[in-house]
């Protein structure tokens, strides 16, 4: 839930950054290079009203190209890409690219002003270079008005300003993701290794259990990927694995939920194992929280959140905002032999925005059917403070 993302979107990853977009929009300094006075909590992000907004309530047939477009009558959606890559050295980057759309209000806009908008759209970019031990992280923010921002279904296209992903034909694979900001640029070219998976039960993803409490999920798990990052004044040429997350509702956290915690895992022997961890603030886990397995040859298998156990292994608290996050995790899927160690690449992976999250690269070690298994994988951690875990 990729509030990012997440932010991304959930997953990521995510719900949480879409609504903040709408807070900020109103309310947010011009100048980027001023950070907001107050990182917004989970909670009061997502205490908004959703009423008037269609809802994710029964499975539906999904339409393509269309689905890949914006889907205006929901309240919130994004477009979420995480990856993990290297130079012809080994060099190792990891990055969060996120687009964010939110709808201010399900009411038609009658002025005529070129600028009325109801969509704003918000970016998040992140570059994780593990060998330097640097984490950057830029946000900004548009509304859909004037082509500062928007997206379009066919051919593909969603965009920030000069942030986009677009595809590079008729054909929604090949992708191209193009961002960048200061010194640091970011250009990639991404190609389906797998067929999209629903997620959830066929791609109606539950995050709480009030009717509408749950959003549209469809997946690309193994993106092959390659490109150039260019940092500092140098040219890094790169190329790995990406993952892909599309979501869209307009459901919010419930009273008794906090947060979540979302891993994406791409394993060495083809496998890729997902799974959101929706938390409750009495410290045990949703029933709703799931996840999906998806086979070398593209079959998906659903998670329950009874199949997956979780255990934290070490935290890491921020030096700048206090938060203290888990920072290594055993992953278990008894039912399947899967027992996994995830260990950040970098513990400073804090993603502090108009709300504050830590989204980041990490390593992966374990086993899968008592064979030694290695992978990649990408997390995101929402709704922690000072006191957690």
């Amino acid at each position: 839930m990729k509030q990012t993302s997440l932010l991304k979107g959930i997953l990521l990853t995510s719900l949480l950054a879409l609504f903040v977009a709408a807070v900020f929009a109103l309310f947010h300094d011009e100048d980027r290079s001023k950070k907001p006075r107050r990182s917004l909590s989970v909670s009061e992000t997502l205490s908004g009203d959703s009423k008037g907004f269609a809802q994710a309530l029964v499975p539906r047939p999904f339409k393509f190209p269309d689905d890949h477009g914006a889907h205006p009558e929901f309240r919130n959606e994004w477009w979420y890409f995480t990856g993990n890559l290297k130079t012809p050295e080994g060099r190792h980057f990891g990055y969060q690219f996120t687009l964010f759309r939110t709808s201010l209000s399900n009411q038609t806009i009658s002025s005529p002003s070129q600028w009325a908008s109801r969509q704003i759209y918000m970016g998040h970019l992140a570059v994780t270079d593990s060998q330097a031990k640097k984490y950057f992280h830029f946000e900004r923010f548009s509304r859909a008005a004037i082509d500062l921002a928007g997206a379009r279904a066919h051919p593909f296209h969603v965009w920030l300003e000069n942030w986009f992903v677009s595809s590079r034909g008729n054909s929604f694979f090949p992708l191209t993701i193009q961002a960048s900001e200061g010194d640091l640029s970011l250009l990639l070219n991404l190609t389906s290794e797998k067929q999209k998976v629903l997620q959830g039960i066929q791609g109606l993803s539950k995050k709480g259990h009030q009717p509408g409490n749950a959003s549209y999920y469809y997946s690309f798990t193994r993106l092959k990927s390659e490109g150039q990052l260019f940092l500092d004044g140098i040219k890094y040429e790169l190329e790995g694995l990406s993952w892909m997350d599309r979501e869209w509702s307009s459901s919010v956290l419930e009273a008794q939920q906090s947060g979540w915690d979302w891993f994406a895992v791409q394993l060495s022997n083809g496998w890729e194992l997902m799974y959101y961890q929706l938390r409750l603030k009495n410290g045990k886990t949703d029933s709703t929280s799931s996840g999906v397995l998806v086979s070398p040859k593209g079959q998906s298998f659903r998670l329950e959140h009874h199949q997956v156990a979780l255990k934290i292994l070490d935290t890491w608290t921020s030096s700048s905002t206090g938060i203290r996050y888990p920072s290594q995790w055993e992953l278990k899927v008894p039912d399947r032999q899967i027992s996994l160690t995830l260990t950040p690449r970098l513990a400073e992976q804090e993603f502090e925005s108009s709300f504050t999250y830590w989204e980041g690269a990490v390593q992966v070690q374990g086993l899968f059917q008592n064979k030694a298994v290695r992978g990649e994988a990408y997390v995101e951690l929402t709704g922690y403070t000072k006191a957690d875990p």
